[in-house]
């Protein structure tokens, strides 16, 4: 059984976000600004069916996918990029690759008892946020 992610989730520790937003291409003033955010997620999971919404002060992002199926991604607000998406299972993680203009982009989420982890990835850099539940 797959884990369930459902729940909300607030940030607790953050390492190397501002290498991951240079690598995105995002300007100085918004990565000044994103560093000091500590966002919520909120997980609504249904079998193979995700909603994501990350919410701050600054900014709110949501994503809707189903395992296996790939879809356009529309990360306004966040890059202001475009990208082809697909998220899978490996193990107890979802796994989300990106195409689009940036190399090796993409996420990991997993849990770890009551933590919840997340990979960012872009091109040759790597960020680790880790969110408690709520």
């Amino acid at each position: 059984m797959p884990a369930d992610f459902n729940g909300t989730w607030n940030l607790v520790s953050s390492e190397n976000f501002e290498g991951y937003m240079v690598a995105l291409g995002i300007d100085f003033a918004t990565r000044k600004i994103a560093k000091m955010l500590k966002p919520q997620k909120v997980f609504k999971q249904d079998g193979d069916s995700f909603s994501i919404s990350t919410t701050s002060t600054f900014r709110s992002y949501l994503v809707e996918f189903r395992i296996g199926e790939e879809f356009e991604e529309d990360n306004k607000g966040l890059d202001n990029r475009k990208c082809k998406s697909v998220v899978n299972w490996d193990g107890d993680k979802i796994v989300c690759v990106q195409t689009g203009e940036k190399k090796n982009r993409g996420w990991t989420h997993w849990i770890e008892g009551d933590d919840l982890y997340l990979e960012l990835r872009c091109e040759d850099q790597v960020s680790t946020q880790v969110f408690k539940r709520a």
